[in-house]
């Protein structure tokens, strides 16, 4: 069990968001990018840039090596798909390889893509573990512009001799400290030692460390660093400890989620069959609770995603693992159920409310 002092879960005065406004030194309209893709932007309502996209688009444009520092709900994922979608028009016969920690998250890379290049005739293919690799197999014998995929499974299709490697030279490893964090930095480095040479690399994190900038190190060229880091998200957040006895532990769950204020949960548990049984009991007890868990195969965890977001769910009970890469908006609390491991999984768990401008709330468990 880790031990915590319960005190760090505790911050009743959360630091007002007053962030700077950040002045936009271009439009979209002002990029050098094709017609049809400032016309999907203005389709989806997009007319100023993001500051990551503010920044990143043009050196991205030009070529350049990019890192690009800046958290989930910053608009990272159209910063680097906006100029690769422009780049693949002139060299149409070449693959973008995206790289992400999760099959979620490749889904919603997969998603936006296809909205950005509707007016262009470009293909992707979305290949992740935990489903059936044969029709993966199949996509990729097709043309593809695009493939977005989790480390482990393009290693392997790699390894099988499936992956058009000759044809890549552009790739993306976004949320880059979250794949390192599950573990992939060994299928990583395979991946990027065996892609072509000269290639465009771009690398999207929320946070550097050494493993980070080790690979940034032996894998790209001169990088230009863009960072447009956020407020520290354990100080913007409310978070208050919640004590029970030991053997009342559900029963104060259940209590707690009776409450009105609580309208949008996230539970998290430690492992995956707790997770699993705690999702069921709650439902019995007449609470809507969906689960996510690596137990789960990858259409289930979409359902239960499905109807937590729609809200025919209150509650999602999660695992760490399973809940990397959701990013679901208006979640009113965190309840941290089961201690995390570390105070980076805590502060993680605790990121998935208050977003934006948002307020959000974290409540701990500790027993009496």
């Amino acid at each position: 069990m880790p031990t915590f002092d319960p005190t760090q879960f505790i911050n009743k005065n959360p630091i007002e968001a007053t962030e700077e406004v950040y002045v936009p030194k271009h439009t979209f309209a002002d990029f050098a990018i094709d017609g049809r893709l400032k016309k999907a932007l203005a389709g989806m309502g997009l007319n100023t840039p993001s500051p990551i996209q503010d920044q990143a688009i043009p050196h991205i444009l030009e070529g350049t090596d990019v890192v690009g520092l800046a958290e989930t709900g910053t608009g990272k994922t159209a910063a680097f798909l906006i100029p690769l979608i422009e780049l693949k028009k002139r060299d149409v016969k070449k693959i973008t390889l995206i790289l992400t920690p999760t099959r979620e998250l490749a889904i919603q890379v997969d998603t936006e893509l296809r909205k950005l290049s509707k007016n262009f005739r470009f293909f992707s293919t979305v290949c992740v573990g935990g489903t059936s690799i044969g029709p993966q197999i199949r996509q990729l014998r097709r043309t593809n512009h695009f493939i977005i995929g989790t480390p482990g499974r393009i290693k392997d299709l790699m390894e099988r001799g499936r992956l058009p490697v000759e044809r890549i030279n552009s790739v993306v490893l976004d949320e880059a400290d979250r794949m390192l964090d599950m573990g992939f930095i060994h299928d990583m480095r395979t991946i990027l030692t065996e892609l072509p040479e000269p290639r465009h690399t771009l690398f999207f994190s929320a946070t550097m460390d050494k493993k980070t900038e080790n690979l940034i190190h032996d894998f790209m060229v001169e990088p230009v660093v863009i960072s447009v880091k956020k407020k520290e998200v354990a100080d913007s957040i409310m978070q208050d400890v919640v004590q029970h006895d030991k053997d009342k532990k559900y029963e104060t769950l259940v209590e707690l989620l009776g409450r009105d204020e609580l309208s949008r949960v996230i539970v998290f548990g430690a492992m995956k069959h707790t997770v699993e049984k705690l999702g069921k009991a709650l439902n019995q007890s007449g609470i809507k609770a969906e689960s996510i868990h690596g137990n789960k195969n990858h259409n289930q965890r979409q359902h239960s995603l499905k109807r937590f977001k729609s809200g025919h769910a209150k509650v999602l009970v999660a695992t760490d693992v399973a809940a990397r890469g959701i990013h679901v908006d208006n979640v009113s609390h965190v309840i941290n159920y089961d201690l995390p491991n570390t105070f980076e999984d805590y502060v993680h768990r605790i990121g998935r409310t208050g977003r934006g401008n948002e307020r959000g709330m974290a409540l701990t468990f500790i027993p009496n």
